[in-house]
């Protein structure tokens, strides 16, 4: 694995959002999430959940992506061309999946919008200490993952997640589409009931691009100071946040 780089330059993306639809209110984007999961189902397809927040939503709507593959950003980028895809840039990544970034950018012709913190890890370590990350895990995210993406979603009216149902117990029972209570907006997992094998065999099929660390034995991948390999047969997110009893950053807690 090559060594982590703690990204505090200047960014190596430059994207604009672009003119997005009226913000509905909370109520109405609940009443458009309850009639979704009604007229779809629990059995609805990925493309079918992609196409229903395609005419749904139109523009207003963003896809995120951990970039540890670019299966969810080929499958609605099919549905969307140059659909917004939603990085959150911490500073914190490995070298390996900021490649991974600008080439799902470049390949599926999408537009990242990259969701950065306030401040850099510089200025950070020098406001609060050096390394709050190991100190406080839980504030870090939140000041490098939460603010950011509640910032970055506020204009939208519904985001897309790659969130699996296998990936941690947490995510057991992760539903297609609902409300985002958290977030205020409307919530869609497309592809929540994908077994590993089915994942596996669409990046095979479709020839998706992949982040190099999956092969080095790092099935889920987060910012390089906390996430390691986990041990053979344990849950894929052990590995984040090693040694702490956490395993979700605060992102879908809802």
């Amino acid at each position: 694995m090559k060594p982590a780089s703690l990204v505090t330059g200047e960014p190596t993306v430059t994207t604009e959002q672009k003119l997005l639809p009226a913000k509905l209110s909370a109520d109405e984007l609940r009443a458009l999430a309850e009639r979704g999961a009604a007229e779809l189902g629990p059995d609805a397809s990925a493309d079918e959940l992609l196409r229903w927040t395609d005419e749904n939503f139109g523009t207003g709507y963003i896809v995120a992506s951990n970039m540890q593959d670019g299966v969810l950003v080929q499958l609605a980028a099919q549905v969307r061309p140059g659909v917004d895809v939603l990085f959150l840039d911490t500073g914190y990544h490995f070298t390996e999946t900021i490649g991974t970034r600008d080439a799902v950018e470049a390949v599926y012709g999408v537009n990242v919008v990259n969701a950065r913190p306030e401040q850099t890890v510089a200025e950070q370590d020098a406001l609060l200490g050096k390394d709050l990350f190991a100190r406080n895990a839980n504030e870090c995210c939140r000041l490098r993952k939460v603010v950011p993406l509640t910032n970055s979603l506020a204009p939208y009216n519904a985001w897309v997640t790659g969130i699996r149902r296998v990936e941690a117990p947490t995510r057991a029972n992760a539903p297609l589409i609902s409300f985002d209570e958290g977030f205020g907006l409307v919530k869609i997992n497309p592809i929540a009931p994908w077994s590993d094998d089915e994942m596996q065999d669409y990046i095979e099929e479709h020839s998706i691009l992949v982040n190099p660390l999956v092969e080095e034995g790092y099935p889920s991948i987060g910012c390089a100071p906390c996430t390691r390999k986990p041990e053979p047969g344990s849950d894929p997110r052990s590995g984040r946040w090693a040694g702490l009893a956490k395993t979700e950053c605060g992102l879908h807690a809802s």
